[in-house]
């Protein structure tokens, strides 16, 4: 039974369904998913057309607005959106230390775990969408994780679509996770320069606290081990609109005097506590790399692999000289399932995935190159999250697609630019731009 409520602007409404796990055995194990259907106050009695929001991740489950801010609020001008917590997410049979042991052990949670991709999600929303609207087809909305399932959507189920609205989620059709990370830590690279010119001043904090940690070890509260390689990864703030600015001000109070002398304040690794751990998102962390894999290669801890190529984010090394030590972001390593204590239980099943050699394809050239769905995507210069190159080559490919490439925002334009860029790329697939 729904259960609907209000908040300022709006109704929502509480709706739950259930799929099968593995859809190609629809009588077999079903899971449960959650979504949240928001409509406008003023028009929640009225015939709209449906809107599907997927988020970005993997692992994050659906935003949690109150009320009608940033994109929602114009998509609410003429939709219904449907806010879905993808599979393992949110409140859709999530997927963490605490639930998968019922699954048995790490082999058999590898093996549920290749059923939490792209495709399977594309296969829910589809189970969604008949339940839903009817069978009528609707607009997807997909920003970064949630655009390569929308491609995987156009791929697999375009006779479901109405149009297909993408930000920052345009992804390599067939590149190996190794050509992605290739791509990847130049463009941290750049980001880090950026940085620094911004904020010189954190050269010298930056390397003081890698310092610290080198000779010290401090596990933060909750029981995560704070590694100076655990430290670099917070270079992920810095492919968002204002996160150059976030980590300054994180940086800015790092150590406190103490009897022993300069210690890391609490304040600060508290703050390092909510931003390193996986425990509201394992999810991303065990099948980030597993998104990439369409073929029989392995995965192979990809990102740790390639970052042996680029000695320059090599801390140690760093250190031994003047220069400015270089964060990471957006690359997941298997020294996370040590240090993190909402991975530690997982690390053998991550292990297990990164091995597997028999994952499908998630995306279909051919269909793709005589696409008929109106498709219209941001692509923001230089994004960290997703490699703009990648994206146009991606756009290319796919029939009839419209891109709004801008430096304007970063990979969180959907959130910092809200109603423009929904605008615009309604604008876009309507051939009013």
């Amino acid at each position: 039974m729904s259960l609907s409520y209000r908040q300022p602007g709006v109704v929502l409404t509480d709706r739950r369904f259930t799929v099968p796990l593995d859809h190609a055995d629809p009588a077999g194990e079903t899971i449960e998913l959650y979504a949240r259907e928001v409509v406008a106050s003023e028009k929640a009695g009225q015939d709209l057309p449906w809107l599907l929001y997927l988020q970005g991740g993997p692992g994050f489950g659906a935003n949690r607005f109150v009320g009608r801010p940033a994109w929602l609020g114009r998509a609410l001008k003429e939709y219904r959106v449907l806010l879905l917590d993808q599979r393992g997410t949110g409140a859709s049979t999530p997927a963490n230390r605490q639930t998968l042991p019922l699954r048995g052990g790490p082999a058999a949670q590898a093996d549920y775990l290749t059923h939490f991709r792209a495709d399977s999600i594309v296969r829910d929303c589809e189970a969604v969408r008949r339940e839903v609207t009817g069978g009528a087809p609707w607009t997807v909305l997909g920003q970064s994780f949630g655009g390569f399932c929308t491609v995987s959507y156009l791929s697999l189920a375009p006779e479901g679509l109405a149009a297909a609205l993408i930000t920052g989620g345009l992804p390599a059709l067939d590149a190996h996770a190794d050509d992605v990370y290739r791509a990847a830590y130049p463009r941290m690279e750049r980001k880090n320069a950026a940085h620094y010119a911004r904020y010189p001043q954190d050269v010298e904090r930056v390397r003081r606290i890698a310092e610290h940690l080198l000779q010290h070890e401090v596990t933060l509260p909750g029981g995560h081990l704070l590694t100076v390689e655990a430290f670099q990864t917070l270079g992920i703030l810095l492919g968002t609109g204002d996160g150059s600015h976030r980590l300054h001000h994180l940086l800015e109070d790092a150590f406190v005097p103490t009897p022993r002398g300069p210690a890391l304040s609490d304040a600060f690794q508290e703050q390092l506590r909510g931003r390193l751990s996986f425990a509201e998102h394992p999810l991303y962390a065990l099948v980030h790399e597993a998104i990439y894999g369409q073929d029989a290669r392995p995965t192979a801890w990809s990102a740790e692999r390639v970052r042996a190529e680029f000695p320059q984010f090599d801390a140690a090394k760093t250190l031994t000289g003047d220069g400015p030590l270089l964060l990471t972001g957006e690359t997941i390593h298997p020294w996370m399932f040590d240090t993190d204590p909402a991975l530690r239980p997982l690390r053998e099943t991550a292990d297990l995935l990164a091995a597997r050699t028999d994952w499908t394809p998630l995306y279909d050239p051919a269909r793709l190159a005589v696409n008929e769905v109106p498709v219209a995507a941001a692509v923001y210069h230089d994004d960290l999250y997703v490699d703009t190159a990648h994206s146009l080559r991606t756009a290319r490919a796919i029939r009839g697609l419209r891109t709004w490439v801008t430096d304007e925002f970063e990979h969180d334009g959907v959130r910092a630019g809200g109603p423009r860029v929904l605008d615009r790329l309604l604008a876009l697939v309507r051939d009013e731009a």
